[in-house]
């Protein structure tokens, strides 16, 4: 029963992606984000989140432009946009439709599989204190630390340079890192799983001597990491490096936290899919679609070139 219950907690979260809430009213597109048809297009489709979300406000509006209004408008209207996200997280599982209910079927039985086989997996470890002190080294890319300064980067080089998709990774960035840890911790409440150094190493739930908070159901370095890779594969798709290195790290983290003995495989897993998640749906809320329209330097540039001549 722990074991399934495991598993309904990581699909009942995961399922927000596609879940809309009753009643809802399709949102209405800011006049940031209407593109101007004059405007130059490029050649890609823009970037969408995986399944179908329900757009919302934009994280950035018109009124944040670098020659309007300044840049902290939009961490004011933060807070209220988190407050939405969660709402849409935590009741999502009572408004999945029918042709969504794959995603519980491929999360919840894959997390169910691997608590199963948890304790077998550990032990095919080496689990030498070199292997230890490499991971827990490896970890830190995905620590506290680590992320906000990444995010921070995003917005603060965007607002040096007015380049708004910076601005806007830098923002979704922050949003997804809230979103994502308050619905971690809230599962770390429930599960109070014990780490794989802990107890009698098998991994109970209800079984973690310290406070529910340090759960090691599920990861919260995997939930971070891979809600921010995913925000960036999302709004830089192109060139194809970028997603690599970004789901790469994330990998290297999520692997690392096992070999660090912090977490089991099941736990690295379930939090690498809700951070993933999280991070999508915060993506298609408030992706600003009118920067999928403007073409960036490297594209300018190329407009000008022709094959065989010189530049315009």
């Amino acid at each position: 029963m722990k074991i399934l219950a495991a598993g309904f907690l990581s699909l009942c979260i995961t399922a927000h992606l596609t879940a809309q809430p009753a009643g809802s009213e399709p949102q209405k597109t800011p006049e940031a984000a209407v593109a101007n048809p004059d405007s130059p297009q490029s050649d890609e489709a823009p970037n969408r989140s995986t399944v179908a979300v329900q757009p919302g406000p934009p994280v950035l509006k018109q009124k944040d432009i670098y020659e309007a209004s300044g840049w902290l408008h939009p961490f004011v209207r933060m807070p209220k946009y988190v407050l939405l996200d969660q709402k849409a997280i935590w009741t999502s599982p009572f408004h999945t439709a029918k042709q969504d209910l794959k995603w519980w079927a491929i999360i919840g039985g894959a997390t169910a599989a691997l608590v199963a086989t948890d304790q077998w997996s550990v032990r095919q470890l080496p689990n030498t204190k070199g292997q230890v002190a490499v991971s827990n080294w490896a970890s830190r890319v995905g620590s506290a630390y680590s992320l906000i300064p990444i995010s921070a980067g995003f917005y603060l080089l965007g607002t040096d340079t007015r380049g708004e998709r910076l601005r806007e990774t830098g923002l979704i960035g922050f949003e997804s890192l809230i979103d994502v840890n308050l619905v971690a911790e809230g599962i770390k409440m429930v599960a109070d799983r014990a780490r794989p150094t802990e107890s009698d190493g098998k991994g109970h739930f209800e079984d973690s001597p310290g406070s529910r908070w340090k759960s090691s159901f599920p990861s919260g370095h995997a939930v971070s990491t891979w809600a921010l890779a995913s925000v960036i594969a999302h709004e830089y798709p192109h060139p194809l490096i970028v997603p690599i290195i970004a789901y790469g790290l994330a990998s290297t983290v999520v692997m690392a936290r096992v070999g660090a003995r912090q977490h089991f495989p099941g736990d690295v897993v379930a939090g690498s899919a809700i951070g993933w998640f999280v991070g999508d749906f915060v993506y298609g809320r408030r992706h600003n679609g009118s920067l999928d329209h403007k073409p960036t330097v490297a594209e300018r540039i190329l407009n000008h070139l022709r094959i065989g001549g010189s530049i315009e």
